[in-house]
């Protein structure tokens, strides 16, 4: 989110929590990027806050709902309110359940398997319409083919990502016989919370349809040792799509993540290593 928003961003979270009769003196920032995280104290609420014209928030309202009826392991929304989106000022405001961190430790590669297992298997069962995993690699394409976003993105660079993003998009598209369904769409560590309920996913506004390897591409390599049934020639073609994908948004001149682009340098050499070792020709 822009510096000059979050003054009122969070005015506009501690404002809407306080309307519906919680108690909120203070706001601690969680987390910035596209849209701001807090927590509102002393109510020991979780609010998101993004600005109205990039969001999908009743989407993942709706969505965190159903899953967390179904069990599955999702942060859950705010008992005391309404689970509802509320408009102020410019933003849409949701709030939801605070989770005490636990004492830090190292997720093992299984119980972070049979996490994101147990939210597939919830996924596969509800109907509801959301993007495909392709539309994703479009926005990428989109944004990447626009130099005046990307305006320090070398050429060799671009064309790099640019051929990365076709090809594969195009192979992983026209395999036959994977099955697809809802996904995460961004299963990464930094989307699972280390509680003393369990692990569970945030952020659900990625959510889109495709095959369960492209959800397992975000997750530790390790993970995927531990779910039977993958195909790997596929999972290793989707951790290089999305490799590209996120390196592809490093670039974007409005990317708020701290050491974005040192990530991206990284990232292009990482692409190229494995274009070379899978033998993978994206001209």
């Amino acid at each position: 989110m822009q510096a000059s928003e979050v003054p009122r961003a969070v005015a506009a979270a501690m404002s809407t929590a306080s309307s519906l009769g919680l108690t909120v003196d203070d706001a601690i920032v969680l987390q910035d990027s596209n849209k701001l995280t807090l927590r509102l104290l002393p109510c020991d609420v979780l609010a998101r806050v993004a600005p109205v014209a990039d969001q999908v928030a009743q989407f993942e309202v709706d969505l965190a709902q159903r899953l967390a009826e179904s069990g599955c392991p999702v942060v859950a929304l705010e008992p005391r309110v309404e689970p509802r989106v509320h408009e102020r000022d410019g933003f849409v405001v949701t709030l939801w359940t605070y989770y005490e961190p636990v004492t830090p430790q190292e997720v093992s590669p299984a119980d972070y398997a049979d996490a994101l297992e147990r939210l597939h298997a919830g996924m596969r069962e509800l109907d509801v319409p959301a993007p495909h995993f392709t539309d994703r690699v479009e926005q990428a394409q989109r944004l990447l083919a626009d130099r005046d976003r990307t305006p320090a993105l070398a050429d060799a660079d671009r064309e790099l990502l640019g051929d990365t993003l076709r090809s594969l998009r195009r192979v992983i598209g026209e395999r036959g016989g994977a099955a697809e369904q809802l996904l995460h769409g961004e299963p990464h560590p930094g989307n699972v919370l280390t509680t003393k309920n369990g692990l569970l996913f945030i952020d659900l506004e990625t959510c889109c349809r495709g095959p369960v390897e492209f959800d397992l591409a975000h997750a530790p390599e390790e993970v995927s040792e531990h779910c039977p049934g993958v195909d790997q020639d596929l999972l290793r073609q989707c951790r290089i799509l999305v490799l590209a994908m996120i390196t592809t948004w490093r670039w974007d001149r409005g990317d708020q993540l701290p050491n974005g682009r040192r990530l991206a340098a990284e990232w292009l050499r990482q692409i190229r290593g494995a274009l070379d070792r899978d033998g993978l020709d994206t001209r």
